[in-house]
């Protein structure tokens, strides 16, 4: 081929093919709109498992036609699936709540441009189609603020991690804000050390970066040896400050693409404890959503329970006894009450339907205090597993 068609050829013949793939992308997309209207008079849930399982085996059947490894269209549709499944959720609840339909929103997170945080917030909302006003903040506390006063539309805070687990000062957060969670996203953290000269770990002697992926990367820091850690308000506020001192003998933990936006290199990548690090969002806003009976939704909820032996277990064997099932559990102390607990708990299920209204008749019985934080749609996409 490169003997009829020079390298310029080539390229051209290269992205004609990309564009057209675009487009039938598009096409692919709009119909899956056309499936998700289709549904509402049906009243079929958006995920058909068995009907994905059905179209990836036909595709990888097809594509070993093509000589395209199994891997490959695996990747390539459960990607697709994924994209389809989250437009047609975003567009159902558009119809069920009109006036959160924004064609701009303001949105408040932690950190400079390029924390994790800015990340999420991003990629959340790029699902919406929405175009983002970005409130930096420095503390959580602020973000919660700004959203109460009506400065900020949304706030993005970290709940939860895979490797250091739940962000305890978020938690204690919800307990006394009127604001309601209405969405969440679970973002990679990609854990990488950030230099902005050229340098070798040796001559690392100062770390900067936010408390938790201090704790993210706790094996990676401890090799290091004796290293001075430094703790700032986000990963982006580390890197900032390793731009602004231009040292080779400092460095900041933080994701690669957001170090370019300083000038930074990656000395060195995956340097988190765990290779599968995820950071689990919560969108919180002063109005409560409705969730369409369409999408898995999740509720949200806090209690203490009466100050008896087993008062939780009786709790617990509520969500058991209705098939509830219950996808976090965090206890957190009640501030000016000495050895009592409160409660979090996420439950996979709609707020509005007949087992969660019993569960939360049946609860009252039994808890000192209650209260819905949210429902929401559920919208970490689990990919259909395949053989």
């Amino acid at each position: 081929m490169t003997d009829e068609y020079s390298l310029d050829d080539i390229r051209l013949k290269v992205t004609e093919l990309d564009n057209e793939l675009l487009r039938l992308l598009a096409k692919r997309r709009e119909l899956s709109l056309t499936v998700a209207k289709s549904k509402i008079g049906t009243g079929k849930p958006v995920r058909d498992l068995s009907r994905e399982h059905a179209l990836l085996t036909r595709l990888i059947t097809e594509g070993k036609q093509h000589r395209l490894p199994s891997q490959y269209i695996t990747n390539l549709f459960q990607t697709i699936i994924e994209d389809s499944v989250l437009y047609q959720q975003a567009y159902l609840q558009q119809l069920l709540n009109p006036e959160r339909a924004l064609h701009t929103a303001t949105v408040s997170f932690l950190g400079p441009k390029g924390s994790y945080s800015h990340l999420a917030s991003r990629h959340y909302f790029s699902r919406k189609q929405t175009d983002l006003i970005e409130v930096s903040c420095t503390t959580f506390r602020q973000i919660i603020a700004v959203v109460e006063n009506g400065q900020a539309d949304y706030g993005v805070l970290p709940i939860e991690n895979t490797s250091s687990g739940s962000i305890n000062e978020v938690y204690d957060l919800l307990q006394h804000t009127p604001l309601s969670i209405v969405g969440e996203i679970i973002q990679p953290i990609e854990h990488c050390l950030l230099t902005a000269k050229e340098t070798q770990l040796e001559k690392i002697t100062t770390l900067y970066s936010h408390s938790q992926p201090h704790q993210q990367c706790s094996e990676f820091v401890h090799s290091l040896g004796n290293i001075q850690q430094e703790y700032c308000s986000s990963t982006a506020a580390a890197m900032e400050i390793i731009a602004d001192l231009q040292r080779d003998d400092i460095a900041a933990i933080g994701h690669s693409e957001s170090g370019k936006l300083y000038g930074l290199t990656a000395l060195k990548t995956h340097i988190a404890n765990q290779a599968e690090n995820h950071t689990r969002f919560i969108i919180v806003a002063r109005k409560a959503v409705k969730v369409t009976a369409l999408i898995p939704a999740k509720t949200t909820l806090i209690m203490s329970t009466i100050q008896k032996a087993g008062a939780l277990v009786e709790c617990l064997l509520v969500l058991r006894n209705l098939g509830l099932n219950m996808s976090k559990l965090e206890s957190r102390p009640i501030l000016g009450n000495p050895w009592e607990e409160m409660f979090y708990l996420d439950i996979d299920a709609n707020l509005q339907s007949d087992k969660m209204q019993e569960a939360l008749e049946q609860l009252i019985q039994c808890t000192q205090f209650i209260k819905v934080l949210g429902c929401y749609p559920s919208e970490n996409i689990k990919p259909v597993e395949m053989e």
